[in-house]
């Protein structure tokens, strides 16, 4: 293609009429052109160089956990998991930030209701684990051996996939959940339903989601307004890490789903249900750790200033008839051990 647009112009042939033979952009015809005239037919055989992103770890940072992985243990355990190690040579996790102009009011709100969840309701943390893949197998998985790792085939015959609306009650652990074929806000508003009906109806419900069009929806507005005992609470953008119920959606994969093999959407639903009835049985609620103004501070910028020019202030207001705070709750704790 490149020597094409060389050879064309050559001929005397029109920017717009290379671009026509050889289907490219006005712009790529001038790049290679420019490219022969500055340095000749070298610049046809190989592209320029690109800057790569920016190593996440420096040379002396690396071989410094290589040394101390190789030379050293940690005092209390007979080898270092990627978490120890971060805290013994200094490294921290990272996470997309958000860009969302409320997202001061929102991590207050959210993680507030994890804290310090108002009396007489509940808190429940909703989400959506959709296309979750029914994967056969080419061969059955072999077991583990003395010696031998398990194994099991890279290639997979695909039966279709499922969604599972869940939501997490943030207090006791137990989880609300139903397999659905298709995710949209119809289903939604099912699932809405279900709530309604297996919680108390004497009882608020706060629901913790995130901002996916589903859950916006004119329909589901409406069947809000006509349950006034409903309270959204919604996430910031990009911020699906502040959602509990991801928690829960993590333990379900690692300990049913990425191993398993499943030969319908019949037996992957089922295998789901009986993950969370029995998680019902004896439900352990997870813990938040780290608070909202720690969240906060991570996400201003290096000179201490938010993105937005939001508040940051961390005094909470409170509304003198109600203990909790009005508006944006008080201060917080993130994500997640196991009770």
């Amino acid at each position: 293609m490149r020597a094409r647009i060389i050879l064309l112009s050559g001929k005397g042939l029109g920017t717009m009429t290379i671009a026509r033979r050889v289907g490219k952009s006005k712009r790529a015809m001038w790049r290679w052109q420019n490219r022969f005239r500055a340095e000749g037919m070298d610049g046809l055989l190989h592209d320029k160089t690109r800057p790569g992103r920016q190593p996440p770890l420096s040379s002396d940072q690396v071989r410094t956990v290589v040394e101390k992985t190789l030379r050293e243990v940690p005092a209390d355990a007979t080898h270092w998991s990627t978490r120890t190690m971060a805290r013994a040579v200094g490294l921290g996790k990272t996470f997309k930030m958000s860009r969302d102009p409320a997202f001061v009011d929102k991590v207050r709100d959210v993680v507030g209701l994890y804290l310090n969840p108002p009396e007489h309701a509940l808190v429940l943390s909703v989400d959506e684990k959709s296309q979750i893949q029914a994967l056969e197998r080419t061969q059955e998985p072999l077991p583990m051996t003395m010696g031998h790792p398990a194994t099991r085939t890279h290639d997979y015959t695909r039966h279709g996939t499922t969604t599972l609306f869940a939501a997490l009650d943030v207090k006791s652990g137990r989880v609300i959940g139903r397999c659905m074929m298709r995710h949209r806000h119809q289903e939604f508003l099912r699932f809405l339903a279900t709530i309604d009906r297996e919680t108390p109806a004497h009882l608020a419900v706060h629901l913790i989601a995130d901002n996916y069009a589903t859950h916006k929806h004119p329909t589901v507005r409406r069947w809000l307004a006509r349950h006034p005992r409903f309270h959204m609470h919604f996430t910031p953008t990009s911020a699906s890490w502040l959602n509990m119920v991801e928690r829960l959606f993590a333990e379900l994969t690692s300990k049913r789903l990425r191993r398993g093999v499943f030969r319908s959407i019949v037996e992957l639903q089922a295998t789901i249900n009986r993950y969370l009835r029995d998680r019902n049985r004896a439900p352990k609620p997870f813990i938040w750790t780290k608070s909202a103004d720690t969240i906060i501070r991570k996400q201003n910028g290096p000179k201490g200033t938010f993105p937005h020019g939001q508040n940051t202030s961390t005094t909470p207001s409170y509304d003198i008839k109600n203990p909790m705070p009005s508006g944006s709750y008080a201060s917080s704790a993130c994500l997640l051990d196991a009770a």
